[in-house]
């Protein structure tokens, strides 16, 4: 890409301590088969020999690769820089220990220029990374092509990798990760959706989410895990300050309770400390009766999705 090209596509890499994975998840990006994009990688301080790889790659691409470096304050702070330095027409993230395939920039591009959508989702693999072997295993969420805006709080994949979404939005709105939390990809995601009027889906699997962490809940992770109450209050705060509460009231209501009764329950379940693990199956039945108390006749729970969206 020449200097005078404009870039259409920024993809937001944060980096930290994963040089085991960077260089395939650089290749990855530079093989893009779009030219005009820049890949804009944030290096959160990291301490091994990533660094030295990013180095390589300015002096390779220099045309194609940006890198930030910035003391170490977690993902959410590496993204949200991203977002502010970013300078394309859509903005899309890359987790560095995952990679994409070489048509994905291209492919979710042109679909998001053909109706000028403000954003566009892909599908993705999802792979485990055993010891001895990768498997592909079945993906979450429901991914698909929305009726409506509304129909996007229904069951969605609350990440950031599989989407390219228009930068004016993130930038104008103020959009960012909530920092120093756990599912701050959950927060982003649902804020982003009042300012998504048209969006499309690529069916196509075009990410590689690749799946390392174990089953093993440590203490540290345990302690995480009450960080969900932090973030369904982060959005319900901005969907009420925003002015958006009254509209997708329903819809917040059945996503909240959801995440709640479903993921995040079951992480609460895997707590080996027993004081925790009663303490935050407390402050989850407390946190519904005090958020949304008549959840139980909500259309979305009691039958009439298919009807209530409309």
């Amino acid at each position: 890409m020449s200097k005078n090209t404009e870039i259409k596509v920024s993809v937001i890499v944060p980096v930290y301590n994963t040089e085991k994975y960077l260089i395939r998840c650089l290749e990855s990006l530079v093989n893009q088969t779009l030219n005009e994009m820049e890949v804009l990688v944030v290096n959160d301080g990291s301490t091994d020999s990533s660094p030295l790889i990013l180095e390589k790659y300015i002096a390779r691409f220099p045309d194609r690769i940006r890198v930030i470096h910035k003391e170490n304050g977690g993902q959410a702070t590496a993204r949200n820089m991203g977002i502010r330095e970013a300078r394309g027409k859509y903005i899309g993230f890359t987790d560095s220990d995952d990679y994409v395939d070489n048509h994905m920039f291209e492919e979710m591009l042109k679909a998001a220029e053909s109706e000028d959508c403000d954003m566009v989702e892909c599908n993705y693999h999802y792979i485990q990374d055993l010891e001895k072997k990768t498997q592909e295993i079945a993906t979450r969420g429901n991914i698909r092509q929305y009726k409506n805006q509304k129909d996007m709080f229904i069951d969605p994949m609350t990440v950031p990798w599989s989407r390219l979404v228009k930068r004016e939005i993130l930038q104008k709105e103020g959009l960012q990760f909530p920092e120093g939390l756990i599912y701050e990809d959950t927060a982003f995601c649902i804020k982003m959706l009042p300012y998504i009027k048209k969006e499309k889906y690529v069916d196509k699997q075009l990410y590689y989410y690749i799946l390392r962490e174990g089953s093993t809940m440590t203490a540290n992770k345990s302690r995480k895990v009450a960080d969900i109450f932090a973030v369904l209050e982060d959005i319900l705060d901005f969907y009420r300050r925003e002015g958006f509460y009254e509209e997708y009231a329903k819809e917040l209501e059945y996503f909240c309770v959801k995440i709640l009764l479903c993921s995040s329950l079951s992480r609460v379940g895997r707590i080996p400390d027993s004081k925790l693990r009663n303490q935050l199956l407390d402050k989850t039945f407390e946190f519904i009766h005090e958020n949304f108390p008549d959840y139980k006749q909500n259309a979305y729970f009691n039958g009439k999705i298919g009807t209530y969206i409309k």
